[in-house]
């Protein structure tokens, strides 16, 4: 194997999904040299190689909540679309409604402009395979195409949605007992709805899941299935149950079976009266996982903090969603919209594993249970998460300092130049909040 040169940087940021995205750039834009690390060929993580390209939610009661880098990436790709954001101030809509569609490809896109242009050093199709503490810092083993090579970062921080740079490092994971189940994000088409028996599609669901062709959880709810499926056009309806992907065997296991259940649904639906030429127009490459690992953080948010609106002590960001937990045995799902006024915060406590001291953690691994993490684990709540860690990381190395001495108002002040909203409701200007663009 070729020796490679061991290079340094400030902050290392791993996973270039929303919050590992924002991170590197608010990182970058705070003065620190920044590589950022992602597995796959493309930024965006979920919204894009999963294919959950509906951002959100970024606005709580008809105000905005979350902005700042993520906004901008998000807005930015919606203009070159031409599309419309939707009504923020309608809040009585359902949540869904109230998400930001992007076009993925475009999202990447943009995304790539803007890491790059703001001065990271970004690491496509790169992992890391080792990761030790040194003196001020990390000792940290990547493996790209060429082989390994070292990198010396004064922070990490680890957005790589289960923890694997914290569990590389010897630090603990936590794990619930059950699972929520996985989704392949497809769309179909082939097909008009006026054309359909749906009262006939439901029997003929029915039997052929008490036939063992479809599981129960394939369409992911137990009333009706057919109707919601079909109008949908199968987003975000198909229920992968018992996967973990928290490992590369369990993670291919999660794959492979993805890949089966749609395979069960296409041949199920080919064989029904107005389905025969049903098409998959587009599919995501990854199965969308919901919860793998979240990390022994110096605290913990519970279903309580979140569905109170707990403003922490050392708040960073806000974050904005209804507890949204789906049945571990794929039986539809348990969605508790918050109380009017609500907004719940997520403090930096959260996002320190418990022994580290120059290690962060943002997106959906940050220390929570599992009715908050199903709430906070959404993209724009990651993108806030990931800007406020980009910040202090920086603030850290530049400092020299442990990650929970840089003082969090100093946080607060970093990601605000860049247009985030901090907890309190002050964003660029002091109580201004827009309700879109």
């Amino acid at each position: 194997m070729r020796e490679q040169a061991v290079e340094d940087v400030d902050v290392l940021v791993v996973g270039g999904g929303a919050a590992g995205t924002c991170a590197a750039i608010q990182s970058a834009a705070s003065g620190a040299g920044t590589m950022l690390v992602e597995k796959n060929g493309a930024l965006g993580g979920t919204t894009t190689v999963a294919g959950v390209a509906l951002p959100g939610l970024f606005h709580a009661w008809g105000r905005q909540v979350i902005a700042g880098i993520g906004w901008d990436l998000v807005c930015r790709a919606v203009d070159l679309a031409g599309a419309r954001l939707p009504d923020f101030t309608d809040w009585r809509q359902p949540h869904y409604r109230l998400q930001v569609p992007v076009s993925a490809p475009l999202y990447a896109a943009v995304l790539d402009e803007a890491v790059l242009g703001a001065g990271v050093d970004l690491r496509l199709h790169t992992m890391v395979g080792a990761v030790e503490s040194v003196a001020d810092g990390w000792s940290v083993t990547l493996c790209d195409k060429e082989g390994l090579r070292t990198v010396r970062a004064r922070r990490i921080v680890d957005c790589t949605g289960d923890a694997d740079v914290v569990a590389l490092a010897g630090l603990t994971r936590l794990r619930n007992p059950a699972l929520q189940p996985g989704t392949l994000m497809v769309r179909l088409g082939g097909y008009r709805m006026e054309d359909l028996d749906v009262a006939a599609l439901d029997e003929a669901h029915r039997r052929a899941v008490a036939a063992g062709d479809l599981l129960p959880a394939d369409l992911s709810m137990s009333e009706r299935p057919m109707a919601r499926f079909l109008r949908s056009r199968g987003e975000n309806t198909i229920h992968v149950t018992d996967v973990d992907g928290g490992t590369s065997r369990t993670r291919t296991a999660a794959e492979v079976a993805a890949r089966r259940t749609l395979l069960r649904i296409h041949q199920f639906l080919r064989r029904q009266p107005g389905l025969e030429s049903v098409t998959i127009d587009s599919w995501a490459v990854e199965c969308g996982i919901r919860e793998t690992f979240t990390i022994d953080g110096l605290a913990r948010i519970t279903a309580q903090d979140y569905a109170t609106g707990r403003h922490w002590e050392d708040a960073v960001c806000n974050s904005f969603y209804p507890i949204d937990v789906h049945s571990p045995d794929g039986d539809g799902i348990t969605i508790r919209p918050l109380e009017f006024g609500t907004v719940p915060t997520i403090p930096r406590s959260a996002m320190v594993p418990k022994g580290s001291r120059h290690m962060m953690v943002a997106g959906r691994s940050v220390s929570g249970d599992q009715e908050a993490n199903s709430a906070y684990r959404v993209q724009a709540s990651c993108m806030a998460m990931g800007q406020a860690a980009g910040a202090n990381a920086a603030l850290a190395a530049a400092a020299g300092c442990d990650i929970t001495e840089v003082p969090v108002v100093e946080v607060h002040r970093e990601v605000r130049a860049l247009g985030a909203i901090v907890p309190g409701g002050t964003g660029p200007v002091d109580g201004e909040v827009s309700v879109g663009r």
